[in-house]
């Protein structure tokens, strides 16, 4: 062990840690969840003290060989090194200052190991006096969540998304011309095509929304330090922090302008968080659908099949479950949980700091990480594989009352419900009681229930 001193006493801390007193005390305090923060935060908070390095050499606070060594050391974590050395739980004291201060730790150690000096000592690299130098936890900790956040959507949560909507345009096209049953209230409804079906599950306008969020994640309020004033803070730090970052991350980050209000509120973690529960409640829709449409096979609707991928029981031989579904429904549920929490937290901070940023940013980054695996999952493993049941498909068409709804503009509504009433009762198709009735002609009968028509509105039946 080695013993390093803080501002309450003495702290045993391992020889080999790169943490130091606040980490060890923060660990010891907070055995709550066993969950640390992931790799791809730590590595973002990197990224910024790493900028705010090179910024602080340029304006002359920094020495040279000090920014160098801090520099490396940042470039170290970024690249996945010394993991295990994040030992914070992500269920902490407010504000982060635990998780800011394993990351000052951390690197100054690292730091001084570059420059051939023992960890611990801090008289040469400080984590408080240089590697967090011109910062506070309060105006770092939330921008590097947005840096988090920014990079995983972009390369990761986008591109999952695009490829599931390039999968049911596909599926659309492949579908086109296959008439079935439409159904409302669960019952009965209209003809539409299975091409139709599938293309409302598209997400076109709740990719415009993510966008958005995105754009609005380019914000930071680094500069601002503790409440938004810029209290130890160089009057040319902020241009030279970003320029800096964004050299080194290739992406357009720019300050908030209004540091007091992004120190006070999540604004910006909670859209991006209500984003993620929007496409997850469209999302669990379109796994409820495919679960009801495949059941079956023998005695549910089994009008789609979907790829078998794993055996579905330990009991029943052969039975295969809609496992894809399944799993995407459940992912939707945690994001919605996830969503509620950051809600809270958002709505819950007081004055001049919302404390609660480390439970919002924790639950945001698991939102962005379940749905990109999942969607990618469903994408690949499920949708491109589907195929139609055509027979069961035709079945139901035929045996719907459903289509009589074309014969309103012909006989009338009231003629048409006493049409449907008598075929379900006498159990004979609307089709061929209409003809037997001798409502219409048998061409004009034909004509108006043609399937292909029913589903396309722009191909009008003349009366």
């Amino acid at each position: 062990m080695r013993v390093e001193k803080d501002s309450f006493g003495k702290v045993s801390v391992p020889i080999d840690a790169y943490y130091g007193a606040f980490s060890k005390r923060a660990q010891d305090n907070f055995k709550i969840s066993g969950i640390t923060y992931p790799k791809e935060f730590i590595a973002a908070y990197a990224i910024l003290k790493r900028s705010a390095a090179a910024a602080n050499a340029e304006l002359g606070l920094l020495d040279n060989d000090k920014k160098s060594a801090i520099v490396k050391a940042c470039e170290d974590v970024i690249k996945g090194r010394f993991s295990d050395q994040f030992i914070v739980d992500v269920f902490q004291a407010g504000a982060g200052t635990s998780t800011n201060m394993n990351l000052n730790e951390v690197i100054a150690n690292r730091a001084l190991e570059i420059m051939h000096h023992k960890k611990g000592n801090y008289s040469i690299i400080n984590p408080n006096d240089h590697v967090n130098m011109s910062q506070s936890t309060n105006d770092t900790f939330q921008s590097a969540a947005h840096i988090a956040a920014y990079a995983a959507l972009k390369t990761r949560l986008v591109p999952a998304l695009k490829n599931y909507d390039s999968a049911m345009a596909k599926k659309s096209r492949e579908f086109s011309r296959i008439v079935k049953v439409g159904r409302t209230h669960l019952m009965d409804a209209v003809p539409i095509t299975l091409g139709q079906e599938f293309s409302g599950y598209m997400l076109d306008d709740d990719m415009d929304a993510l966008e958005y969020s995105m754009k609005r994640l380019l914000k930071l309020s680094v500069g601002g330090t503790a409440v938004g004033t810029g209290i130890n803070v160089h009057k040319d730090f902020q241009k030279a922090f970003f320029r800096n970052l964004n050299k080194y991350t290739k992406y357009a980050f720019s300050p908030v302008g209004n540091e007091f209000s992004m120190t006070q509120n999540l604004s910006v973690i909670l859209q991006v968080s209500s984003v993620l529960a929007n496409i997850a409640a469209k999302l669990g829709k379109v796994a409820n659908d495919l679960r009801l449409m495949s059941s079956g096979p023998m005695t549910g609707i089994a009008e789609i099949i979907l790829p078998e991928v794993q055996p579905g029981s330990s009991i029943m031989p052969g039975k295969i479950n809609p496992s894809m579904p399944e799993m995407m429904n459940m992912v939707c549920f945690q994001i919605a949980g996830n969503e509620l929490a950051v809600r809270l937290a958002a709505q819950s901070g007081q004055f001049e700091l919302n404390v609660f940023g480390p439970a919002a940013v924790y639950n945001m980054l698991q939102s962005i990480e379940l749905l990109s695996n999942a969607v990618s999952t469903l994408s690949s493993r499920c949708i491109l594989g589907i195929k139609p049941n055509k027979k069961n498909i035709e079945k139901h068409l035929d045996d719907s009352a459903a289509i009589a709804t074309a014969l309103s503009p012909f006989i009338g509504y009231a003629k048409t419900a006493e049409l449907v009433k008598e075929a379900l009762e006498k159990g004979i198709s609307v089709r061929d009681l209409a003809i037997k009735k001798k409502l219409l002609s048998k061409e004009k009968v034909e004509k108006i229930l043609d399937p292909q028509k029913l589903t396309s509105p722009n191909l009008p039946i003349e009366k």
